[in-house]
């Protein structure tokens, strides 16, 4: 077997691995990565201009593809960079493999009663732990296959997630064997021995039951599990509402699907959930922003099945759910046969189900803003949908604009929604877009964000531009920090301090401009069509298209704080306090 470096080996072994693009800004501690993965030229190298665009990026990546998404980043500034990007993956379970250069083993401190040894030095390792599935110092060259095999292997197993491999400047240029490497297997989990009889007798109590309901979360998607879903859905012949993370686990078109359920679900969405008599969760944690804080109220006297791969998710905060411990690529088979082998649900939901029609033309989602003055956000994702069908993936960032947009997208049958859930990080959605733009096969990306989060990560439209990347960006630009301004409104007798008062946006649509990405506004309700029509007339260019919001808008309907799911405002009232 011949020798290789540890810098070529990597590069080797991400290509034999599935891995087709790498996102990174260059530093001194990884210039033998990027050097090796330069003089093979079978990966991709994308170059950010900030490292935390890079780790968004492959998260996006790892979510479209199942193949961890890769993000590399010098020692010091560039791997502290790397962590709320890597906070996100583990957080919304993204599989993602981020490689950090360190330097060279003689610089480093280790027990030393200093600060810092080498330049830049930084113990990255022990920052990142609590946030990934493991991270690992590499302390020995022959140790790094072994390292980068089980790193794979973490990242798509069970619950998916980020893995951080910290690699010595010095070790990345000793040889070692050159062995061959694989694509990463899930390691599925044997719990679950009486898995197939469990969930017949699920499958029995939803049969019995008058209003039964399914609640897919995120963990569909991460389990790869969606089509399998989508079948099982059909022949369970149940209504269906999703959490934010699943929007897109049902394509809109089918009649099934509800809506989305929690703090700003659709209204229709939080009755039809409160009045189910049996419930099967599936892959989600069930956390406040799905139940809201009155827990007691979520569970009330109706039977609840969850199924999670991680038994510490179960009776977490909803108590007396009955616990199916199962990764979801083994459940979900076993309940597509469960339904299989029983009675078909015939017309015994047909009630149910046209109750639920009746909630939902009772409250419809472009009603609750129905006074606003200008564009109806609501509305207008549901027209920017209809406009774009050959999207890949609608990309959203966090604000109001996010909350409108899972109310009101149309989803295509083979179309992903993807933001940050549960680190909720502003500036996620234009570097994200990236990772989603190197996985669709050329396919355009819609972008969605606010005017404060766009700023955040705004320096990755030089990216967009240099790559000329088919991206669509719109920018509901409402000139504040919306959803904390609502907040303020709510429980600060509406000062605005550094959400409205403090803060300011620039014109979006001249900055595109300075970028060479073509840039127009709307503010006019009845140029919204005009304008989408230019937006799509060059699909394979970067375009921008800024729209006005009005700056009183808020995402209704929202849960009242205190109260149950059902009640929700401006109609109810929160009764406590409660986090945005």
């Amino acid at each position: 077997m011949s020798t290789i470096k540890v810098s070529d080996y990597l590069a080797q072994a991400l290509f034999q691995k599935g891995v087709r693009h790498v996102f990174e800004l260059s530093g001194g501690m990884i210039t033998f990565l990027l050097d090796s993965l330069c003089v093979r030229n079978e990966i991709q190298v994308i170059s950010v201009r900030h490292e935390q665009a890079a780790a968004f990026a492959a998260d996006a990546y790892g979510r479209m593809t199942g193949v961890p998404g890769i993000a590399m980043a010098t020692s010091g500034p560039g791997a502290t960079n790397l962590l709320t990007g890597i906070g996100s993956c583990y957080f919304d379970s993204s599989p993602a493999v981020f490689i950090t250069g360190q330097v060279n083993r003689h610089e480093q401190k280790k027990d030393r009663a200093i600060r810092q040894l080498g330049f830049q030095e930084t113990d990255i390792v022990s920052m990142a732990k609590p946030i990934t599935k493991a991270a690992w110092l590499v302390e020995n060259a022959e140790d790094f296959p072994d390292l980068l095999d089980r790193a794979f292997e973490l990242a798509v197993s069970g619950r998916p997630g980020p893995v951080l491999l910290d690699l010595p400047m010095d070790i990345q240029r000793i040889k070692i064997d050159g062995r061959e490497s694989r694509p990463a297997q899930p390691v599925l989990d044997s719990l679950g021995a009486t898995l197939d009889s469990d969930l017949e007798e699920v499958v029995r109590a939803i049969r019995a039951a008058k209003r039964p309901m399914l609640l897919v979360g995120g963990g569909v998607r991460g389990s790869r599990m969606t089509e399998a879903l989508r079948r099982t859905v059909k022949s369970a012949g149940v209504p269906v509402v999703h959490s934010l993370m699943a929007i897109d686990a049902l394509p809109s078109t089918e009649p099934l699907r509800v809506g989305m359920i929690g703090s700003y679900g659709n209204r229709w969405a939080n009755i039809a959930l409160s009045e189910c008599d049996v419930l099967l969760v599936i892959g989600s944690r069930l956390d406040v922003r799905q139940t809201g804080s009155e827990t007691a109220a979520f569970k009330g006297d109706r039977t609840i099945f969850h199924i999670d791969c991680e038994p510490g998710e179960i009776n977490n905060r909803v108590q007396g759910c009955e616990p199916i411990v199962a990764d979801l690529r083994l459940a979900i088979p076993a309940l597509e046969r469960a339904f299989a082998n029983a009675e078909p649900a015939g017309e015994r939901y047909d009630n149910w189900l046209g109750s639920i029609a009746a909630l939902r033309a009772q409250w419809p989602d472009t009603a609750e803003l129905r006074d606003v003055p200008g564009i109806n956000p609501n509305a207008f994702l549901h027209r920017l949908a209809a406009a774009s069908s050959d999207a890949a993936a609608y990309v959203v960032d966090v604000g109001q604009h996010q909350m409108w947009a899972a109310q009101s997208l149309d989803i295509g049958e083979d179309q992903r929604f993807l933001t940050s859930g549960s680190m909720g990080s502003m500036g996620f959605a234009l570097p994200a877009a990236l990772g989603a733009a190197m996985s669709a096969g050329g396919r355009p990306v819609v972008v969605i964000a606010g005017d404060g989060g766009l700023q955040c990560n705004i320096q990755e439209l030089q990216t967009i531009a240099h790559h000329k990347l088919p991206m669509k960006i719109v920018v509901l630009n409402n000139r504040c920090h919306g959803m904390v301004r609502q907040f303020q409104e709510s429980y600060f007798e509406g000062r605005y301090q550094s959400t409205y008062w403090g803060y300011s946006a620039p014109d979006f649509a001249k900055i595109a401009n300075a970028y060479e990405i073509c840039g127009t506004t709307v503010d006019d309700p009845q140029k919204l069509e005009p304008s989408l029509e230019w937006l799509w007339s060059e699909p394979d260019r970067p375009m921008l298209l800024q729209v006005m919001i009005d700056l009183h808008a808020n995402a209704y309907p929202k849960i009242a704080f205190g109260k149950p799911i059902s009640e929700m405002e401006p109609f109810s009232k929160p009764v406590a306090m409660e986090s945005t």
